[in-house]
């Protein structure tokens, strides 16, 4: 099944600016929809939704900049441009600071905003594929026992078998047949290989004796 269409959220309380921006985008080529609101925008959103935002700075109730933070708490932080008649220079570097795409003004050139726009999806299909790799590869760790994740948590430390078998009150070969399964359930031959694999899926020291399970 493919993956759903691109889609441009724009969200400002001005109707009149709303409606111009969606008619120039749609005339572009991109798939639209508007929202009159940041609140209503964060409430309807689907999280697995691919595209990106371009919304007002300054609106009532939740502004630009809330909007902006709260999606980057969201399994899906899509990329944002900022479009505003009441810009200045603090609100700039704070959006900017915060991952937003572009700032621009209300009155800036239309080929300026489509060109944001382009780079926005561009970015937000290259953070959703990082992210789908990311999870495919902690996939991998979250099928490792109790005691693997154990064990994975000394060897990500540098620790050598016989330092393992001490700290975990086991015997040295059983600390070998569960790096053995550590490798093959990760697809890797190497502590090299296995260190670059978990620093790829965000797997902290912590995290690999956090387990779901209670698999021994």
């Amino acid at each position: 099944m493919s993956e759903a269409r691109p889609t441009v959220y724009i969200v400002d309380d001005d109707p009149s600016f709303l409606t111009a921006t969606s008619r120039l985008l749609l005339a572009s080529g991109f798939a639209v929809k508007t929202f009159s609101s940041a609140g209503d925008f964060l409430t309807q959103c689907e999280d697995a939704t691919p595209g990106c935002v371009v919304a007002d700075l300054q609106m009532p109730g939740v502004d630009g900049l809330e909007l902006q933070r709260a999606l980057s708490r969201t399994c899906n932080p899509m990329p944002l441009v900022f479009l505003t008649g009441h810009g200045d220079i603090a609100s700039s570097v704070r959006a900017m600071r915060g991952g937003a795409e572009d700032f621009l003004e209300k009155r800036a050139p239309k080929e300026e905003l489509l060109d944001a726009v382009r780079r926005a999806l561009l970015r937000g299909e290259h953070e959703r594929d990082a992210r789908a790799h990311q999870d495919r590869l902690r996939k991998r760790f979250a099928a490792l026992s109790v005691r693997e994740r154990e064990v994975l948590s000394h060897v990500l430390r540098g620790r050598l078998n016989k330092q393992i078998a001490g700290d975990l009150g086991i015997n040295e070969r059983t600390v070998k047949l569960h790096r053995a399964a550590i490798m093959s359930k990760c697809g890797v031959h190497s502590t090299v290989e296995l260190s670059r694999l978990a620093l790829e899926a965000g797997i902290e020291m912590s995290d690999a004796t956090n387990a779901d399970d209670s698999q021994a």
